[in-house]
């Protein structure tokens, strides 16, 4: 929309129903915001943004609320985001200091977006597809058993156990853990398959099998999809906010129970590199038209986002905050895993 003072209409309404939850009149709009005009223009301008499908009437002899193109006109007219306080800053970052590994991580940021955001928070693990290794290590168990442990540049642990058909020589797997992590680490699939069978020429023919079992169950393990799980809390939130579904909120909350249809969502809201937003009918999942997503990648700043992070709310949210909690969270976590 062309006209400036519509649009300035709009985000008045917008921000006076996200804040009283009531739909919004002229006369609400003449008292509690400078908008320069008379009453009779702002009339003027609501009937307009009404024809055009941005704001609707629930019913009769009320105000208008904002329509999922609406806030979709909203969203896109965002120029800043709303800072964090210092409070939420100081929050975010001693929270995840003090995590010991990926798991409690991914638990403390789930719970702190929530906590932030006061809607239902979901976090992606790390996409092994997407990784690279940091670190391998090599642990005989037996004499004819080897431990297999993979670690990646995101923090995720992997294990795997290799029989071997002829006894160990210690001294055979202490130098292809050397060479392992020499050739691979920092590298990503198909980089990775590549240095590893590259890796078997080094060893003698006798030595090649155990080096290729071992190389095997590095690719293997960073090609699964494994990465398909995620974390969610603050499901009270959104029973919280029941009134916000006209319908019901029970199709929402079977949505929720069905991991895969969040990972779906985050999958399509991938392409994005900055916060990605969601609205309404946006949503490919029907149960979902009357919710907004809001998400944002995370990961290394040289390799990109390895997975996503967001928040799940009614349509009537406060946009600038969220997304903004979102974007913070997100970095805060990429540099935490980096690190």
């Amino acid at each position: 929309m062309s006209d400036e003072r519509r649009l300035e209409v709009l985000r008045a309404i917008v921000h006076d129903y996200v804040q009283t939850k009531e739909p919004v009149g002229s006369r609400t709009l003449v008292e509690r915001y400078s908008l320069g005009v008379s009453p009779a223009t702002i009339r003027n301008d609501m009937a307009a943004l009404e024809d055009a499908g941005y704001i609707a009437q629930p019913h009769t002899s009320a105000g208008r609320v904002p329509t999922d193109k609406g806030y979709r006109l909203f969203v896109d007219q965002l120029a800043t985001l709303k800072p964090l306080s210092p409070a939420e800053r100081r929050a975010i970052q001693s929270l995840l200091e003090g995590a010991v590994d990926l798991d409690d991580v991914v638990a403390r940021t789930v719970r702190l977006l929530a906590q932030l955001t006061h809607q239902v928070a979901v976090v992606q693990y790390p996409s092994l597809r997407r990784s690279a290794l940091r670190h391998l290590e090599l642990v005989p168990m037996t004499s004819h058993r080897l431990l297999v442990v993979i670690i990646t540049d995101n923090g995720r642990v992997e294990q795997r156990v290799i029989e071997s058909r002829d006894p160990l020589d210690l001294g055979v797997v202490a130098e292809l853990r050397v060479r392992v992590n020499a050739a691979g680490v920092g590298q990503r699939m198909p980089h990775l398959a590549v240095a590893l069978e590259e890796l078997a020429e080094r060893f003698t023919p006798a030595d090649r099998p155990l080096v290729e079992a071992v190389s095997q169950a590095v690719v293997e393990t960073m090609l699964e999809d494994v990465e398909e799980r995620v974390v969610m809390a603050g499901t009270a939130n959104l029973a919280r906010a029941d009134h916000d579904f006209p319908r019901t909120i029970g199709p929402v909350l079977e949505a929720l129970e069905e991991h895969m249809v969040l990972l779906r969502l985050l999958s399509e809201m991938s392409g994005d590199d900055a916060v990605s937003v969601r609205i309404g009918h946006e949503n490919s999942v029907e149960a979902l038209v009357e919710a907004s997503v809001v998400s944002a990648g995370y990961g290394g700043a040289e390799t990109g986002p390895v997975a996503r992070l967001g928040v799940l709310g009614p349509t009537r949210m406060d946009y600038a905050g969220t997304m903004a909690a979102v974007r913070a969270v997100a970095r805060y976590l990429s540099r935490f895993l980096s690190s």
